[in-house]
């Protein structure tokens, strides 16, 4: 058994060529092998998010505080709360972030394959971000 307490870990900023806005990861884990399940607490600011990413062997994600967004490629962007629990499957390519107005924190599991577990790509636009496709999300923020 190994228990890392509350606070014996800083706070990490979310590295700038995968994330826009200000991220903040707390209490990073990883499991001992043959485990390869990891994660972290991450909180995005207003307006921040992820980069365009995929997963080798999907991603959980438990929404603790906040509002956010979370988007697959082709899908519509859908607005997610705390107590919601988001499954990504494997290989989807997706990212996710606060909205405009409002920070989200959610705590972040995955598996590696392979030692990685997860592929960056390229940075969500602002454009993308700020699409009409968000115009249902933000009529239910105001």
């Amino acid at each position: 058994m190994d228990i890392k307490k509350c606070g014996s870990q800083p706070s990490q900023r979310g590295p700038d060529g995968y994330f826009t806005g200000t991220v903040r990861i707390d209490a990073p884990f990883a499991g001992t092998p043959p485990s390869r399940v990891g994660g972290a607490t991450v909180t995005f600011e207003p307006g921040a998010r992820t980069a365009w990413h995929t997963h080798p062997l999907g991603q959980t994600l438990l929404v603790t505080s906040g509002i956010g967004w979370v988007q697959r490629e082709g899908g519509e962007t859908e607005e997610i709360r705390p107590g919601d629990i988001v499954w990504i499957a494997p290989g989807e390519r997706h990212w996710h972030g606060a909205t405009p107005t409002t920070a989200m924190t959610h705590i972040a599991i995955a598996e590696s394959l392979d030692g990685s577990p997860v592929e960056w790509m390229e940075k969500v636009t602002d454009a993308q971000y700020d699409d009409e496709s968000f115009a249902k999300t933000r009529g239910s923020l105001q």
